[in-house]
């Protein structure tokens, strides 16, 4: 713990100096604001602007998290059904990783066409981006079980179901955490990307409309939120990944 926390301060101090230096070459060079704010002059803004930032807060965090959950599940689910049933994972898993090379910025106009300006679109969006993470963490967290435990529990009898839900997936904890922490930073970008193309709040259309008017200090507590955010939900997936793996082991 003591070893978490002196990185953990370390990381805080080397970003307190690149804020420093930073606000030190903006104020040197004399840089306008339209084109690169001083890092004060966006807590400031953050500061100043909060009450019109919050609507948009609320509605990003709501969208990433209700996506990040749809995602996750989703791809746990398939994760499963790919690895039970191996002939359907020579027919799906090729069409899965193709899926992944179609650029998101280019799927998600064509889903709002689909199904209009309404939630589904931009839950569509984010449980696409989160779900591919999760379905590769998770596959090659059931393959990497022990050979010689599975061995074991087939000498004594054990179900081909019982070894599944009662060795692999319990040792594939780590590798499907793993895969929650990244599908938890990719949510939140996609939850900006979606509302980009077709909201009426959110931190997309906070960041939009703060471009358009040349308003980059705006932009850039728009940008220190979705790294925030992003922040938040990794460390949230991480505490519970501790008390999970944790339990689990001292079950073992």
């Amino acid at each position: 713990m003591r070893k978490v926390w002196i990185r953990g301060g370390k990381s805080v101090l080397f970003l307190l100096f690149l804020f420093i230096l930073w606000e030190a070459l903006v104020r040197i060079t004399e840089t306008p604001m339209w084109l690169l704010p001083a890092p004060s002059d966006v807590i400031k803004e953050a500061v100043i602007g909060f009450d019109t930032f919050s609507v948009h807060i609320l509605s990003t965090v709501y969208l990433a998290i209700l996506g990040l959950v749809i995602g996750c599940s989703v791809g746990l689910l398939i994760a499963i059904i790919l690895y039970r049933l191996p002939k359907v994972n020579e027919l799906l898993y090729p069409l899965l990783i193709l899926s992944q090379n179609i650029p998101t910025i280019v799927l998600a106009p064509l889903l709002i066409i689909w199904f209009g300006f309404g939630m589904m679109p931009k839950l569509m969006i984010i449980s696409l981006v989160c779900f591919f993470p999760i379905v590769v963490a998770s596959m090659d967290g059931f393959r990497q079980t022990a050979p010689e435990l599975k061995h074991y529990m087939q000498m004594v009898g054990a179900s081909r179901n019982q070894i599944f839900w009662k060795l692999e997936f319990p040792h594939s904890l780590p590798s499907i955490f793993s895969g929650l922490k990244i599908a938890a930073t990719y949510s939140v970008m996609g939850a900006v990307i979606s509302e980009w193309l077709g909201a009426k709040k959110g931190v997309g259309v906070y960041m939009t409309l703060a471009q358009s008017s040349f308003r980059i200090d705006r932009v850039f507590v728009a940008i220190f939120f979705v790294m925030l955010l992003s922040i938040v939900l990794f460390g949230m997936i991480r505490a519970i990944e501790k008390v999970v793996v944790k339990g689990r082991n001292e079950g073992a």
